[in-house]
This record gives C-alpha cells, sequence and structure tokens, in this order.
C-alpha cells in the first residue's frame, strides 16, 4: 500500500468518502483554499486522510499508512478527528502512549439564525474601557508575536494573504491586543471561527462582544461565521449568540 497526495483540481475524487463529515475545514480543504489532501490510491481510493491547520480528519476503510503520515506541524502535535470506531481503534492502537481521546463539541450551521439587531446591542453595550476595531497590519502582527493569540492569524502566510481571505475583530486596551475572535481558517462560503482571550482579561465580555461584531461583518460579507467548540464553555457562548448545540464526537489529541 501507498500513500498519494491528491491535487487541488482532483480533489473530487474522494467527496463521497466524507459525506458524512461536515466539517468547514474539510471544505477548505477539498475546494483548495487551505490544507492537503491524502489518499490509498490515485484512482479508486477507500480512505482518506484531509490536513488542515493543527487537524486531521479520517475517513473511509481504517488505513494504517495514513495515520502514519504526518507532514510538517502535524509531526509535532494534531487533533485527528476520525470517522468511525475502526479508525479510532487503530488511533489509539497506533499511537498507544502518545495520543489523548478528547470530546469536541459540534454545533449546527444553519444559515438565517442570527438576531442582527440583538447582536448589534452587545457590541453597542460593550465595555467602554476597550475598543473593537478590525484586525489590521499592526494588529495582526501584535498577534502573531503572542503565544496565547497567535492562532487568531496563524494558518495565513502573511498579512496581505489574511487580508485578502480572512477577517478578525480585536479588543484593544491600551492599544495592546487583549480578545479577539478571527478566521481560524477560510472555505468558498465562509469562515471557521477561532476566539481567544488574555488570562487576565477574561469574564469581562470581550469574547462575546468581539464575536458579535465579528458575526454581523461575516454576514455584511456574504460569508457564514462557522462555529466548532472545544469545551462547553465554547458551547455556552455559541448558543449566546444563536447558535445551536449539535452534538459531542470524539477526537484525539496525538504528540
Amino acid at each position: 500500500m501507498s500513500v498519494y497526495f491528491v491535487e487541488k483540481e482532483k480533489r473530487g475524487i474522494v467527496e463521497p468518502l466524507l459525506a458524512g463529515m461536515e466539517d468547514t475545514l474539510i471544505l477548505s480543504a477539498l475546494s483548495g483554499y487551505m490544507g492537503d489532501v491524502y489518499t490509498d490510491s490515485d484512482k479508486e481510493p477507500t480512505a482518506v486522510q484531509v490536513l488542515v491547520a493543527d487537524f486531521c480528519f479520517y475517513a473511509g476503510k481504517a488505513n494504517k499508512e495514513l495515520l502514519l503520515n504526518r507532514p510538517g506541524k502535524s509531526a509535532e502535535f494534531v487533533i485527528m478527528i476520525p470517522e468511525g470506531r475502526d479508525w479510532e481503534v487503530l488511533i489509539e492502537e497506533v499511537f498507544e502512549g502518545h495520543c489523548k481521546k478528547i470530546s469536541r463539541y459540534a454545533i449546527h450551521k444553519e444559515k438565517d439564525i442570527f438576531d442582527r439587531e440583538y447582536l448589534e446591542k452587545l457590541v453597542q453595550q460593550a465595555n467602554t474601557e476597550f475598543s473593537y476595531v478590525l484586525i489590521g497590519p499592526k494588529e495582526y502582527e501584535q498577534i502573531r508575536s503572542l503565544d496565547w493569540a497567535c492562532d487568531l492569524c496563524s494558518q495565513f502566510e502573511n498579512y496581505e494573504d489574511y487580508a485578502a481571505r480572512g477577517l478578525g475583530v480585536c479588543a484593544l486596551y491600551e492599544n495592546q491586543v487583549v480578545a479577539g475572535c478571527s478566521s481560524y481558517t477560510v472555505y468558498p462560503e465562509g469562515y471557521e471561527i477561532e476566539i481567544d482571550t488574555r488570562s487576565d482579561f477574561r469574564r469581562r465580555h470581550l469574547a462575546i462582544t468581539c464575536a458579535a461584531k465579528f458575526i454581523l461583518e461575516a454576514l455584511d460579507r456574504g460569508k457564514y461565521p462557522s462555529w466548532d467548540a472545544h469545551n462547553m464553555g465554547s458551547v455556552a457562548l455559541a448558543e449566546k449568540l444563536g447558535y445551536h448545540f449539535k452534538g459531542e464526537y470524539t477526537a484525539y489529541e496525538v504528540f
């Protein structure tokens, strides 16, 4: 058996294998916007690996060679998301002692659910100690230098790439970025949201304000602001903004 890299223009070949997975990062890869795709055959694939940012998705027939295919940063750390139990068993076997089984929380991808008046009120009622601005070149460079915030913009080559394809809102305190909501990844119809707040500025409603402003900006651009939650706190925040919880799913942190 071998591992085959799928060129952007040929990625339609794996779409049937991924039909049951709705994550927008998969759409990013299939569209050629971000990420790489690998299969077990360049003609009639039975298994597929989609690698985007820190995430790796697996579907089809469980395949050890695809699990062991960890190019770039994924060789250090990756969050693996398996389609079914066969993949889970194989991940636990291949990466025994080097993986942690976790739960993540899916949010429904529903259009026309947002109450613009409510979101605008959240922004208008924001804490006036802070200013809320779109991420420009100065904010982008500052964010990339901050360990706690870098994931807001880390998947873009440079500011020009971010300005052309991404979107972000940050909260400033004395000209310093202290919170933000940004496009972690992009796909043709929208953005996958990333939210971060500096630890000493939490519980000041910065995340919900940045997120509300981000959602409004995304809708104004005709883009969908997709949300996937790392924990139940993120689910609760999403629900306050109008999203609906879909359910828990299994993932693995592999190191």
